[in-house]
């Protein structure tokens, strides 16, 4: 099988475009997947440095990459809802860190996978799983928001804010972003209803009145002025910082989930969620789409195409 491996953690130089490894298992609840496309996300640096050894069992060599879209190649005999030649699309986060994405195959509990969405190509299915599912989950159960609420997200022309401004629009919420004064027609085209300048000073001050729900994707000061935007500090969420838990509000760590990128694939196809893809490098230049997304400033997602 041709992918991308390492067998040790550090960094851009241990990735290693390799046509020598074998084909994955295919267990009773797994179903194999023929990758087309693969997105690069902040965690696979993490976890190329080691950030994760002690929270998931990591067997080298390891394949890097949790988002996929592709064809499936095969299911096992305990697997209900797929069959060979289904489109889909997933975040394969398995219990162990070894079969990622950025390869010809990739197996995949089939809790991890759902029907890729028709209006969208494999490219940009492969951008969705993790940064929709996290926002999903975040605005669904850990704020539950609905119609009529205001919601603020921070860093929201990022991969996870993007899709936050979208799905808490699609639920019926006023939404607010935050992002420097080049992103903001950006976020006006994906459904804020007003965007806000981070530089601009705090951004409880800029608030005409305070919001119902906060979504937190930075952090630090922004996250420390939280309390002083939102109506209820119970309705603080962060999915990048745990401390969000001594004010009562929310952390969020994404898990997959069928259901929900089932609910993802349908706004997709109602015209609720579009996916602006970045780049899209070939499978041998991981190391340069790893490198964009170490930036920080990638407007849309980075992926990997196979085909």
């Amino acid at each position: 099988m041709r992918a991308v491996a390492y067998d040790e953690f550090g960094g851009p130089e241990v990735l290693t475009l390799r046509d020598d490894l074998p084909d994955p298992p295919v267990g009773p609840d797994t179903v194999l997947v023929r990758v087309h496309a693969s997105a690069v996300n902040p965690v696979d640096l993490l976890i190329r440095h080691g950030g994760l050894a002690g929270a998931f069992p990591h067997h080298f060599p390891i394949v890097p990459g949790w988002d996929v879209s592709g064809v499936v190649e095969a299911a096992g005999p305990a697997v209900t809802g797929f069959a060979a030649g289904d489109e889909v699309y997933g975040y394969v986060r398995r219990d162990d860190v070894q079969w990622g994405t950025a390869a010809e195959l990739v197996p995949a509990p089939q809790r991890c996978l759902a029907h890729k969405p028709s209006s969208l190509s494999f490219a940009e299915a492969a951008g969705v799983p993790l940064a929709g599912l996290t926002a999903y989950q975040a605005l669904t159960e850990a704020l539950e928001v609905g119609e009529g609420d205001r919601v603020l997200v921070h860093r929201a022309a990022g991969g996870v804010g993007f899709f936050a401004v979208q799905i808490a629009v699609a639920l019926g919420a006023h939404v607010v972003g935050t992002a420097s004064p080049r992103n903001h027609g950006f976020l006006t085209d994906a459904g804020a209803a007003e965007v806000l300048d981070y530089s601009a000073g705090p951004l409880s001050a800029q608030l005409s009145e305070p919001v119902d729900a906060v979504l937190d994707l930075v952090g630090g000061d922004t996250l420390a002025d939280a309390p002083k935007q939102v109506r209820d500090p119970a309705r603080v969420a962060s999915v990048v910082d745990p401390s969000v838990k001594e004010a009562g509000g929310r952390y969020v760590f994404v898990r997959p989930e069928h259901e929900h990128l089932e609910e993802l694939a349908r706004m997709a196809d109602a015209g609720q969620l579009r996916v602006p893809v970045a780049r899209a490098f070939p499978l041998e230049r991981i190391a340069e789409a790893q490198d964009l997304v170490a930036g920080g400033h990638v407007r849309g997602k980075v992926v990997l195409t196979l085909r």
